[in-house]
Order: C-alpha cells, then structure tokens, then sequence
C-alpha cells in the first residue's frame, strides 16, 4: 500500500457513477476535513447521545453514552494520528504536509462514527438481532429464498452473524438519503479506514483478526471491493484503522470501569486490587509488555491528587470517583504513546498487509488494557442493574422485530390492513432505499425486507425503542 492512494479523495458517488464530482464553491476544508463536517452534522451522531455504552437508559449524566464514548475515540484517535503523520512526515518522509493533515482527518472522523450502526441497548442489542434470526432460522421456510439464490449462504449470514461494524457501513454509505443514494458520500479514503473488518459473511474465519467478524453485508460488498481497488487496500486492512481500533480499545476499557465506580458498582479499593491480580496474569500473556505501567499510573494518579484541595476528596464516593478518573487518565496518556510507537515498529507489515492483530496487543500497554478489559468483563458489565436493562432490551428488541417483520415482508405490497400500518411506521428514508432496491432486482425481495427491519431497529435510540414498544405492546 502507498499513502497516494490510500488518501483518495475520490468520493463515493464519483466511484459509482464514473463520472468527474460536481466541483464546490472553495473553502478552506480539504476534502477529508468535509468527511468530518458531514459526519458531525448527520443524524446518525445525533443519535449517538441516547444510545447506550455500557448502561442503558442512565439517569446519570456524567455516565457515558455511545455520543461520549465516541467523541472521546475521535480525541484519542485524532492525536495518536497526528504522532504518527508527523513521524511519517518528518522522519520517513513518505508523505507531504497535506497528507499529514489528511491522516490525523481521517482518523477523528472514523472514531468518531465507528458505532454509527450498533442498534439500541449496546452489544446486548446486536446479540439480540442475532438471536432473533437464529430463532427464526429453526423454521425451515424462513430463509427459504436463499435456496434459490446464488450466494443463498452469504444472504443468510448477513443476518445470522449481523454486526454493527457492517450497519455502520451501510449507514454511512447508503442510509443517509438527501439529494441521492449515496448516505454521506464520504471520500474513499474515509471509507476504507471505516471498514474495521474485511469479511464478507462467506469469508468469516477465526483468524485473522480482520475477519473474525462480520465487516459489511453483501448489498455493500460491491461499493467495498470498488473502494479496496480505489485505495489499493484490496484484501487487507486500511493502516488508518489499526489507529482508530486502538483509539476505541484504550477508551473503552478504563472509561467503562471509571463509569462503573461512578455508578456505585465497584470501589476504589476494590478496583485497584481487581487490576492487580488481572494486570498479574495478563503479563504472562503479553510478555513484551511494561511491567510497571499498572504501578506508574497508580501513582501518578495519587500524585496528581495530592495537589488537590482536601476538601474536594472526601473519603468514600469523592475520593474514589476522582481517583478513577484521574487513573483514566494516566492509562489514556501512556497507552496512546505505547500504541504510536508499536504502530511505528509494525510499520512495515502493515503497509504490507501482514499484520493481522490488533495494534495494542503488540504494545507495552498490552497487559494494561487486557487487565482493564477483564475487570470490566468480571466486575462492571455483569452488575444485576446492567443484566435487568440487557434482559429488557432484549424482550424490547425481539417484539418490535417480531411486529415490523409482518409490516416488511408483505406491507409494501398491500393498501391497507395491519401489514401496511406497520410498514407505513418504518423510517421514510429507509422505505425509500428498500424500494430502490425492490426495483433493481439485484437480491431477493426477502432479503431486502430483512434489511428494512433491521435498518428501522438499528436506528433507533434507547429510549425511542422503549417508548415505541410500550405504545404498540400496550406494556
């Protein structure tokens, strides 16, 4: 891969329609900057503020929501890509300033809409999809269409192993219905750092790492292979989003144990010896890790504090919350550099498309964010007030799939009856891409009524789909 090509500002409508883009008024926004302007001023990020993180439906403001979350992926992001275009520029000297510039661009743009298309109530949500299909698939009838069709298989899997990476795509790339088709008409640039993975539902394997999951559905995949050639990525990953991936796993795995001593989950004390003992064993599985790193941001963190005003760190709640958060802290700071640097020694394999895991893992920090990540499995994400909220998101999830299934298969077809009132309540942009797809033909009708459903669940918020349920249940 060489930097020329994988900072197309070629965009997505110039990609399909093959013809030269409408030229714009001139402004000081390079083209990739635009990316980030669309983004931030889209639907889809508005959104974001009542989805859930970790919590769902929290009262308490200063808990993360996805909008949070996702603002502070773009921040860490932005600046690990700002390190490592300045290395590229000044050091390496592959790339000119312009190109810098679009790297660091790039990058915020991709942390900041990398969950655009998790549906509501978190990874709960994206199970609950799946479990949904699985069930269905137990009737012999439901996925009978794929019999009949040439990638049947591949269909069926879009929906068996759905994921909110490829709804981000779809999102992004064709759910945004303004002027055209296009959603956000992002450059290809942009676009191929967004493809987290590379797996069509037919190439989804255990390893490696970029295809273990799901990265977009089959009635993407012809925009993504005309992206991989734009880009010169082909069947590798973009560099870009070995930076933005370690921007979300930095984040996520100490902001979501802050929130939880926030919430009361867990204390101070008890954490700090919770990531002891994981910290402990994850050495032994990251051997090229920092041993002191859990240490130094200790007391750094208690450091930091004793320049505090005593009145301000009561003992109990005040003290742990800014302890958690000055920790946060801490890990953020030495985990980025420890990234940036691994991004720099893997270099070469990147570029080349041999490096197939994810960047933190061959960092020093290795071991400090497998240890955040455990306590946050083993202590904050099983609390009985998070698996309650899961539990209902779930029956939410399920009953309004069951109920817009009916209005999706058959309501398009039909004047009146309870079939086209339900399909009458679908989102209009959504309507009006299923329709276009009806009418091209180029997959089973089934199918894209499936996508309808799903396109109208993934884009709802939190409380949206509880207040949708409760009105249409009678709950």
């Amino acid at each position: 891969m060489e930097w020329g090509k994988l900072l197309s500002e070629k965009r997505i409508r110039e990609l399909l329609e093959d013809k030269p883009a409408n030229p714009s008024k001139p402004d000081e926004r390079t083209q990739h900057g635009r990316d980030y302007d669309r983004a931030i001023f889209s639907t889809p990020v508005r959104r974001l503020q009542d989805k859930t993180q970790v919590f769902p439906l929290d009262p308490n403001d200063s808990v993360r929501t996805r909008l949070t979350h996702s603002l502070e992926v773009s921040n860490i992001a932005r600046n690990m890509a700002r390190g490592i275009g300045n290395w590229l520029f000044e050091k390496k000297r592959e790339i000119d300033s312009k190109q810098r510039d679009s790297i660091e661009m790039i990058a915020t743009t991709c942390g900041l809409i990398h969950d655009l298309g998790n549906p509501p109530f978190g990874h709960a949500g994206e199970d609950a999809i799946q479990e949904w299909f699985r069930e269905k698939d137990k009737d012999k009838e439901f996925f009978k269409f794929c019999k009949d069709a040439d990638n049947g298989e591949q269909l069926k899997k879009d929906f068996l192993k759905f994921e909110g990476n490829a709804q981000t795509i779809r999102l992004i790339s064709k759910l945004q219905v303004l002027a055209d088709f296009h959603g956000l008409n992002f450059t290809c640039a942009t676009m191929s750092a967004a493809c987290k993975y590379i797996a069509s539902a037919s190439e989804i394997t255990k390893t490696p790492h970029e295809k273990h999951k799901l990265g977009y559905f089959t009635s993407e995949q012809g925009l993504i292979k005309l992206i991989q050639e734009e880009t010169g990525t082909e069947n590798v990953r973009n560099p870009i989003t070995y930076i933005v991936e370690s921007a979300d796993d930095i984040a996520y795995s100490v902001v979501d144990i802050e929130d939880g001593v926030k919430k009361g989950v867990i204390g101070w004390g008890d954490l700090k010896d919770n990531l002891k003992e994981e910290f402990k064993g994850a050495l032994e599985k990251y051997s090229q890790s920092n041993s002191r790193m859990l240490g130094s941001c200790f007391s750094k963190a208690a450091n930091y504090l004793k320049k505090a005003d005593p009145s301000i760190l009561k003992k109990g709640k005040p003290h742990d919350n800014a302890m958690a958060q000055a920790f946060r802290v801490f890990v953020i700071i030495q985990s980025a550099k420890a990234v940036v640097k691994a991004f720099k020694e893997n270099y070469k394999d990147i570029m080349n498309g041999d490096y197939h895991d994810e960047l933190y893992k061959g960092s020093k920090a290795g071991a400090l964010i497998e240890a955040c990540k455990e306590v946050g499995q083993k202590y904050i994400y099983c609390s009985k007030e998070n698996l309650k909220l899961e539990l209902m998101g779930r029956r939410v999830i399920h009953d309004l799939m069951d109920i817009f299934w009916k209005g999706a298969l058959t309501g398009s077809k039909k004047e009146q009856g309870f079939e086209r009132k339900i399909f009458d309540l679908t989102s209009k942009n959504y309507r009006v891409v299923y329709d276009k797809a009806i009418e091209e033909q180029k997959f089973p009708a089934e199918y894209c009524s499936m996508q309808l459903m799903t396109d109208y669940i993934c884009g709802m918020t939190d409380t949206f789909a509880c207040t949708l349920h409760k009105r249409l249940t009678n709950g």
